[in-house]
């Protein structure tokens, strides 16, 4: 979903990415983040469009491209980069693409487009104690913003990942903004795992919302980092999430906890769960993949995530969970896991916690992963 289970380019978002695509530049983000809410955004709707209803065979490399039937998607790229001293990052690489209408729309100029670009980037400085985190929009016009399938490439402006020599890997992702830069090559020997039923990933009991959701869980990265004019080798671990779909909330629904994890003993492991207003857990869906890329779904009955701890955030006020207990009993996991910095909170069109964390088995080290919060600023306060 975001990754996380689902992504949040709206009819909303959309409107506003207008507006920036015609100065080639985003709005002001006093402007982009009033009244945006996660609800707005992946409620119910998008009459017209390709809903995700069934199991559905997967093409590759051919679904690694667009899918423009569908009102949303996205390429959701997170990890965990150390150098060889000991200091480390985390990114976080996410491309949305949004349709305005279900159909081609004949338009007179080169520069209009049906189809709608927004990508973050965040870089965190685990030791600088930092999240640097940028924003793009761009319309899907003029080569400024697109997706292909082969080559693969999808890109907003100078940022993307795309294939380097026509074949499935390596990729190159590069994005850099202000002094922050990541340069990285990625490549997968464990095969794609498709999470939920086939790929068909359902967001509630009744199946009404549901997206198409498959990953590479488990890349090698490799490349350099850039914070102001420091450049570091990095060499890791990173997570890609691919999902396309059209609305994936229910009425009671306004946000997901999902956790992307990278256990020490070769496992894999993904969770989302769907909250109310209240705060309670209304759905939840997971996938287990062993060292060798066999992989095994989680009912919601299958895990549970507690939270241990909170940090609030002094812009939005939002309140997070940010330290977790996560088990799986048939599994044998019962984890905790701590963030390598309590604010990794992007304030962007709106508010969400997207960061890295370390896992901790009976208080020792057992790996690392990506963690994604939505809704809290919308939750009532003091939950």
């Amino acid at each position: 979903m975001k990754r996380r289970p689902f992504l949040w380019i709206s009819a909303v978002v959309a409107a506003l990415a207008v507006v920036a695509a015609i100065v080639h530049r985003p709005p002001p983000p006093s402007e982009i983040r009033a009244g945006l809410t996660v609800r707005q955004a992946l409620g119910e709707g998008g009459d017209g469009f390709a809903r995700a209803e069934r199991p559905r065979p997967f093409v590759f490399p051919a679904d690694h491209g667009p899918h423009p039937a569908f009102r949303t998607e996205w390429w959701y790229f997170t990890g965990n980069l150390p150098t060889t001293d000991g200091r480390r990052f985390g990114f976080h690489f996410t491309i949305f693409r949004s349709s305005l209408a279900p159909q081609p729309t004949p338009r007179d100029s080169a520069w209009g487009s049906d189809q709608l670009y927004m990508a973050h980037f965040a870089v965190t400085d685990a030791r600088g104690r930092r999240l640097h985190a940028f924003e793009r929009f761009s319309r899907g016009a003029l080569g400024l913003a697109g997706a292909r399938a082969a080559p693969f490439r999808v890109w907003l402006e100078d940022w993307e990942v795309a294939a380097t020599a026509g074949a499935a890997f390596p990729w190159r992702l590069r994005a850099a903004a202000d002094a922050v830069a990541i340069d990285l090559s990625l490549r997968s020997d464990r095969p794609i795992v498709r999470h939920g039923d086939r790929g068909l990933s359902r967001k509630s009991a009744t199946g009404r919302n549901a997206s198409y959701y498959y990953s590479y869980t488990r890349m090698a990265a490799a490349g350099t980092v850039r914070i102001g004019g420091e450049a570091f080798t990095v060499g890791g671990t990173a997570w890609l999430d691919r999902e396309w779909s059209t609305s994936v909330l229910e009425p009671d629904q306004i946000g997901w906890d999902w956790f992307g994890l990278h256990l020490d003993d070769g496992r894999d492991l993904m969770v989302f769960r769907l909250r109310r207003r209240d705060g309670a857990q209304s759905y939840g869906q997971g996938t287990i993949i062993d060292r060798d890329g066999r992989a095994r779904a989680l009912a919601t009955s299958a895990f549970r995530a507690e939270p241990l701890s909170t940090w609030t955030s002094p812009r939005s006020g939002a309140t997070y969970p940010v330290r977790w207990r996560l088990r799986v009993p048939a599994e044998s996991i019962d984890v905790e896991v701590r963030p390598a910095l309590d604010d990794q909170e992007l304030a962007v069109s709106f508010n969400y916690w997207e960061g890295a964390v370390d896992v901790l088995a009976a208080g020792r080290p057992f790996g690392r992963g990506y963690l994604e919060m939505t809704g809290y600023q919308d939750a009532p306060r003091g939950r």
